[in-house]
Order: C-alpha cells, then structure tokens, then sequence
C-alpha cells in the first residue's frame, strides 16, 4: 500500500493538469476531515488547507508587527537615555544620569554604577572597590545575566534583585574594564541565562562612552 501511495503521488506530481481534465473528482472524492471524524471532498479539504496556512500567514504578520512595535518603543528609550547623558555637562552628575536615565527608561528596580580610574572623586560610584571586582569586570567579555545574587556588586543594589544584569564598562573593547554596571530587577525573569544579550551589549557600550569623557586627560610629556 505504500508503495501503491508513492505511486500515486508521483503521477500527479508529474500530472499537474490531472484535476484540471478531471474537475468532477473535487465532488465526489472524499478524504478524512483533518479535525472531525467524518469524511469530505477532496475541494473541501483543500479549502480548509489554504484556510488554516491563511491563518498561520496572520498569525507570523501579527507577531511581526508586535516586534516591530516593541523594537521601535525600545529605540525610542534608548534615544532619550542617549540624549540625557549627552546634555549633562558636569562631570559630576554624568554618572547619576547615566544610572538613573537607564532605570527610569526601561522601568529597572535599581541601577548601581562604579568607577575608577576616572576624574571623579573617592566616594559615591567613585569609591574603592576591591581588586577582586576589577578582576571579574576584566573577565566580563559579554553581559552576565542571571539570579545568582552573591556577587559583591550586587551588593551595591539597597535592594536584593530577583534577578540581575551586570555590565562591564570599556573604552575600546579590548581594553580593560574602568567600570561596572548593575541592573537590577524585581522580575526572576527579566534577567536570564538564556537570554540574548545584544542590546545590553549596545547599552554598555554607550554608558562606556559617555563616561569615558571622565577619564583623565594623558599628558603628551608623561
């Protein structure tokens, strides 16, 4: 049987015009309704074939239109936070702007921020921080994110996350971390291993160039 199938196929395959010399088959073949347990003609069945592609057509339209949506809302954040950070002009409320601009944009429970090696003073986001915090934003080649809520920066939050994102902070990409950004979130969910991490890549790198306006001027002589 099959066999006899393939067979089958295989003519009307090579005989596209077969239904065309043979309309009267659309009434009076009958296959198994693909949802009831009936049977109906074959033109019936096709129908009801083109119907349910229609709707899987409508369905992929509407999820493009939902992403386009939501990236076009998410570009239009970004654009604020980016104007924000380019209109401060003292040094030192740059990196207030730069955190609270990333919180009140895109509804962050808490953004913590550190810095050194920048001209800013030795307290608030230019406090110490251990060599140990140095180490792990050099090793940061990507955005962690996760629940894992024992790493000393997130310490820096007032408030436990659920779940977080940290974000190192590099003048070029090669070169080492000035800083460290923490994202913190009420959701378990905002911040995962699984997710894609472009965008927070796109953030680091603004916040790194903002802030990189901070660094202290070189010396051509030194």
């Amino acid at each position: 049987m099959p066999d006899t199938a393939q067979k089958v196929a295989k003519f009307l395959q090579e005989n596209p015009d077969f239904f065309v010399q043979h309309a009267e088959l659309f009434s009076t073949l009958e296959v198994p309704h693909p949802h009831h347990a009936r049977t109906i003609s074959l033109g019936e069945r096709q129908i009801l074939t083109l119907r349910e592609r229609l709707r899987d057509f409508e369905f992929r339209l509407a999820e493009l239109v939902r992403n386009g949506t939501l990236n076009e809302a998410t570009t239009t954040k970004l654009n604020l936070w980016c104007a924000r950070m380019l209109a401060e002009q003292s040094t030192l409320r740059l990196p207030g702007e730069v955190a609270l601009g990333l919180a009140e944009q895109f509804n962050l429970q808490e953004v913590a921020l550190r810095v050194w090696g920048l001209d800013l003073p030795a307290e608030g986001v230019g406090a110490p921080v251990e060599p140990a915090v140095h180490d792990f934003a050099n090793t940061l080649a990507a955005p962690y994110c996760g629940n894992n809520t024992d790493f000393t920066p997130a310490r820096w939050l007032h408030k436990k996350p659920a779940s977080l994102a940290m974000l190192s902070l590099r003048a070029q990409p090669h070169e080492p971390a000035f800083g460290l950004l923490v994202l913190g979130s009420e959701d378990p969910e905002r911040f995962t291993p699984e997710m894609g991490t472009t965008f927070l890549q796109t953030v680091s790198s603004l916040a790194s160039a903002a802030l990189s306006r901070l660094k202290p001027a070189v010396n051509p002589q030194d």
